[in-house]
């Protein structure tokens, strides 16, 4: 407790893709970084979704502090212009960046609690002189407590993805019907998962490039499995921007996932069902029934797919003072920015250690974390976070306060607060704007309505 504040090292949650690159800035701004891993390997919960491509490039998802770090070991960095998978991203650029970080890597240790040496969050007394202590559980089940000048928390919202029920909390019969609900997007790659899906019916519930994903891959099997079917469930009507920004979009492979999507309800290789809030799970035989709190069901489908989104995980966060929007639970000064009532991701302009800050001084929420409940997050904003963090740690204000990133456009105005509204939506361009159910697809019935 006596060691300078100047001696001790900046802890860093998660050696993710922000994780890593806050260390990779902390370092060329001459400070200690110590980043802490509750898996076992660099880019954990990344790989978990090692089947997915991303939308973005490699020229987009590699920190220029990294590829600084990483040059003397002689790492080259693959095609600019190409797009790595998740397995891709954590082999070739996380993995080899946590081995240039050598021993300030720690894995398989969680944290547990972050806190001010001696302080509980109640207690105003010496507070602002006290050094943070982070306490972790390591692999073998020990416990440790580590002294910290300041802590970064760039651990992700991986681990906790939102419910399937539309108001924020499980549907009645979500967690008994566990063993037919996913909260990812399937391999279809692996024959166990494949077999999963193959020749079935799968309910698809979300509106995000996740659900966007997961469709073209059960629209692309059911050309191959026949039976096979999607059911698209949406909280809110189909208009303008459902299906993202398209060819308008400045990341072109994320418009082509909306257009995968859009391509997928058009050849009836999935239906969709809108305005629909789930509230319940019940049995029908052996397959399953949404029902959403307007009483209204969905055909019997054998598998779920929940892709609504994540939150995060503040649980270890509780005896520090953190300012965070009481919608988003994003830091206060960002989330005006973000807000997906009114944001799509390219109207939110680059930000830096003056909207991360909070009550408590040198505490940071950055990467997906940073956004709370917000979707939409880039790499490159994250990047650009911890730049400015690691500025501000050094003292740099100038620079810390520089913004250094421009964001790709969506090619869709407006959030999903307006999307909501049928009669927005229909002014929009959009169509099928009010609560409806399109019966298209694979033995589906003849269409009700719809575009």
């Amino acid at each position: 407790m006596t060691t300078p504040a100047a001696e001790l090292p900046v802890v860093v949650i998660g050696a993710g893709p922000v994780g890593l690159a806050a260390a990779a800035h902390l370092i060329d701004r001459g400070l200690d970084p110590l980043v802490l891993e509750a898996g076992p390997a660099a880019g954990s919960a990344v790989r978990e979704w090692s089947h997915v491509r991303l939308f973005s490039t490699w020229g987009e998802v590699v920190d220029p502090a990294a590829e600084k770090l990483l040059a003397p070991t002689g790492w080259v960095r693959p095609d600019a212009a190409t797009y790595p998978t998740g397995g891709d991203w954590a082999e070739l650029y996380l993995q080899p960046l946590a081995d240039a970080l050598g021993d300030k890597v720690r894995y398989t240790t969680t944290v547990t609690g972050v806190a001010k040496a001696g302080r509980d969050r109640v207690v105003d007394s010496g507070r602002d002189e006290q050094p943070f202590t982070v306490h972790v559980r390591t692999a073998d089940g020990g416990e440790e407590r580590i002294t910290a000048r300041a802590v970064i928390d760039a651990s992700g919202t991986w681990t906790t993805p939102n419910p399937l029920g539309g108001d924020g909390l499980p549907a009645l019969g979500e967690k008994g019907a566990a063993d037919r609900v996913s909260y990812r997007v399937p391999d279809l790659r692996d024959s166990a998962v494949r077999a999963r899906y193959a020749g079935r019916r799968t309910a698809v519930v979300g509106s995000g490039a996740s659900a966007f994903t997961a469709l073209a891959a059960l629209a692309d099997l059911a050309t191959q499995e026949p039976g096979t079917h999607a059911l698209w469930v949406l909280r809110r009507g189909i208009g303008a921007g459902t299906f993202g920004g398209g060819e308008a979009d400045q990341l072109p492979a994320r418009g082509a996932l909306g257009l995968a999507a859009k391509a997928a309800v058009e050849a009836g290789l999935a239906g969709a069902v809108t305005g629909f809030r789930t509230a319940a799970v019940q049995r029908d035989g052996e397959r399953l029934v949404l029902v959403a709190d307007d009483g209204r069901t969905t055909e019997p489908v054998d598998e779920v797919i929940v892709l609504t989104g994540f939150r995060p995980d503040l649980s270890f966060l509780s005896e520090v003072r953190l300012g965070l929007d009481e919608r988003l639970q994003a830091p206060l000064a960002l989330a005006p920015l973000i807000d997906p009532n009114v944001h799509s991701c390219g109207t939110v302009y680059p930000h830096g250690e003056g909207e991360l800050s909070h009550p408590e001084q040198g505490v940071y929420l950055v990467g997906m974390k940073s956004y709370g409940r917000a979707p939409t997050f880039l790499a490159m904003t994250g990047y650009e976070q911890t730049r400015s963090i690691a500025a501000a740690l050094a003292g740099d204000r100038e620079a810390a306060e520089r913004v250094e990133l421009v964001l790709p456009e969506t090619g869709v105005c407006g959030g999903s607060g307006l999307f909501d509204e049928p009669d927005a939506a229909q002014a929009s361009g959009g169509c099928c704007a009010a609560p409806a159910t399109l019966q298209i697809g694979i033995g589906a019935p003849t269409s009700s309505g719809g575009c």
